[in-house]
């Protein structure tokens, strides 16, 4: 599956990117900057990383750098003269863009640990959804210095909220959590590299010195899931990467993800994706050629 770099427009003296998108925004793509997308007509499959998902109006999703991601509309928002009546609003920004001084500040930890996250894009819901969408639709009638100054508030609501959830497995994640020091740090770099093996509980608990009951009520805090899901998810992950080559068969892809039987594989994937490993490769043949 091909993806390609686009990048919008941004104006020479203003330091982000507003932009409401009226046009097709079904091509599967990545950048550079992060992304927070609203969209207010439209409903079809989403894709980020390596999660495929129904979408509907008011979907509202932030991603990390150079993620890969497509909003597929649904027919009925194509006109017959091919014409297409969605609609969507996105703020897009650089990390840097306010210097690295202001994201180092002390009080930004909130904001930077949220960043980290975004790696693997955040679906927003409950209060959080509703205060951004109200921010970001009024900043369509605002000037750019009022437009700064709402992108703050926002920043503010990020480095605050738990109403998110993580759209990609974690083997999407970027580096920006691999650089922060600790023991979880170190387990999860084990498991990186050796996911496709077994992992034993002994050899996990080794590396981080700490007891089983510590190192699983901490692990979950840190990544807001379970060891045993985050592992899960990691396997699952590598395994939509695989499917999307079509020389490679399902009993192949197991294996080489670090499940032990077909059928264990099959169980687990259907449980997390939602479909089994034949239909998410359907979906990428055809749900993404348009």
């Amino acid at each position: 599956m091909e993806t390609t770099e686009i990048r919008l427009f941004k104006e020479s003296d203003q330091s982000f990117i507003y932009h409401v998108e009226d046009k097709n925004f079904g091509v599967y793509h990545y950048h550079p900057e992060y992304e927070l997308i609203l969209v207010d007509k439209g409903s079809g499959v989403r894709i980020v990383g390596d999660d495929i998902s129904e979408f509907q109006e008011a979907d509202l999703v932030f991603l990390g750098s150079s993620l890969s991601h497509v909003w597929r509309c649904d027919p009925e928002y194509y006109a017959d003269d091919g014409t297409f009546t969605g609609k969507g609003y996105v703020i897009q920004f650089l990390e840097e863009f306010m210097g690295q001084r202001f994201i180092d500040l002390l009080e930004n930890r909130g904001l930077r640990t949220f960043l980290s996250h975004s790696a693997r894009g955040c679906e927003f819901f409950g209060k959080t959804k509703e205060r951004i969408t109200e921010i970001m639709l009024a900043m369509n009638s605002m000037h750019p210095t009022q437009r700064l100054y709402s992108l703050l508030s926002i920043f503010e609501i990020f480095a605050t909220t738990e109403e998110y959830r993580l759209i990609c497995s974690p083997v999407f994640q970027e580096n920006t959590e691999m650089s922060e020091s600790g023991p979880l740090r170190d387990v999860v770099e084990y498991l990186l590299k050796n996911f496709k093996k077994e992992i034993m509980l002994r050899d996990v608990l080794e590396i981080a010195n700490m007891s089983n009951t510590q190192f699983f009520l901490t692990f979950k805090k840190r990544y807001r899931m379970p060891f045993k899901s985050y592992l899960l998810k990691l396997r699952i992950g590598y395994a939509c990467r695989l499917l999307d080559n079509p020389n490679l068969n399902i009993s192949q892809i197991a294996y080489e993800s670090g499940f032990q039987n077909l059928s264990n594989f099959n169980r687990h994937f259907k449980s997390i994706k939602g479909c089994t490993p034949s239909a998410y490769r359907k979906s990428l043949e055809f749900k993404l050629i348009a």
